[in-house]
């Protein structure tokens, strides 16, 4: 990919006899902001430390514009790189924390005041430049962080989970900072995390780690609405899908909870049936499957509800808008029916997760 900030090819890492990354590759465009979200222990921590440099790969291929850098040093990789940690040096003022990077790079005294200013306005901290670590906020502390690695100037910026910890309400306030410093620098934006709502908040383009592979890429609303893999279903998204076990037999897709007709060709054995929360609907609805209910629990999010409703053979979970009268009112009733359209109804194969077709018509 030829305008491509950033390409891996083929890369693979093990510990021992463990692999913890294989064969991986992908690709992100210039200027877009990409998002690799993965749950914990799929390997993305090895996989940022292998961008970086920081660890040597068994195989494979980092290349930063076309330029392969899989065995230069971290500092000549042309990477800025956002950690997890705010890592601020204390003694230092918080110019002199942004700076000290470029200091490494023997950056000349107007290029660091210009970048100084340049990342400072982008994150609103002109006023924290002359105060140390000490005086400042959790949030603060963050913003200098994501400004020490904006100032570095390169086109591809690595930021490694840089909001986990942090408060609700101040993540939400560096999420729009961060959205809003990737279009004002049009550069490439690589954020990694396991919280999928960031990705959902965040990403132009997703990418799912899951088993040391990236199982799908491709623009956010694509990848939600279209899973290829039980794993993006499974990943993005909250409250997390609705899997139901059951067997594909001549197209049918047959379950203790229900069974229907599916558009699946050259497959049967083991499958897996995945429905997002909101494709969970309350009432009756023709050429839908329709299934009686219980509420065994509601938990109130703020401005949704999310139920847990049991079911034949399984638990399901429904999101309800909070001010949706009509809906509490039918949860907080004894019995109520839910129906789920066919096809949002996904089914995948259950022993390599990828999905093989979706619901067509009931039995």
């Amino acid at each position: 990919m030829t305008n491509s900030s950033l390409e891996i090819r083929e890369l693979s890492k093990s510990y021992g006899s463990k692999p913890i990354l294989s064969k991986l590759s992908f690709a992100i465009p210039s200027d877009d902001f990409a998002v690799i979200c993965g749950k914990p222990g799929n390997g993305k921590s090895v996989l940022v430390r292998l961008i970086m440099g920081l660890e040597e790969a068994d195989s494979g291929k980092v290349l930063v514009r076309g330029e392969d850098v899989t065995n230069s040093e971290p500092g000549s990789r042309n990477i800025g790189y956002i950690p997890q940690t705010f890592a601020l040096v204390p003694h230092f003022s918080v110019q002199k924390n942004i700076e000290y990077p470029l200091e490494l790079l023997n950056a000349s005294k107007e290029e660091k005041a210009e970048a100084v200013e340049r990342v400072a306005e982008l994150l609103k901290i002109t006023d924290l430049l002359a105060k140390k670590p000490e005086q400042l906020s959790g949030g603060q502390k963050q913003r200098v962080a994501i400004a020490r690695g904006l100032a570095k100037p390169t086109d591809v910026y690595l930021l490694d989970d840089p909001l986990v910890g942090l408060d609700f309400k101040l993540r939400e306030r560096l999420i729009d900072d961060l959205r809003v410093s990737q279009e004002k620098l049009g550069v490439t934006f690589l954020y990694v995390t396991s919280d999928s709502l960031e990705a959902l908040q965040l990403a132009k383009t997703v990418l799912v780690l899951a088993n040391g592979s990236i199982v799908q890429q491709g623009p956010l609303a694509d990848v939600y609405d279209n899973p290829t893999n039980i794993s993006t279903l499974d990943t993005l998204g909250f409250p997390e899908a609705n899997l139901i076990s059951g067997e594909v037999k001549n197209s049918v897709f047959e379950s203790s909870t229900f069974s229907i007709k599916t558009n699946i060709k050259g497959y049967s054995g083991p499958a897996v049936a995945g429905i997002r929360p909101e494709s969970v609907l309350l009432g009756k609805s023709p050429d839908a499957v329709v299934l009686k209910a219980q509420v065994t629990l509601m938990e109130n999010l703020g401005s949704e509800i999310v139920s847990y409703l049991k079911v034949p053979g399984t638990m399901l979970k429904l999101v309800v808008s909070r001010t949706d009268n009509e809906a509490i009112k039918a949860l907080n009733s004894n019995e109520l029916s839910i129906f789920m359209k066919l096809p949002s109804i996904k089914i995948f194969n259950k022993q390599s997760g990828q999905w093989v077709g979706n619901g067509v018509s009931l039995v």
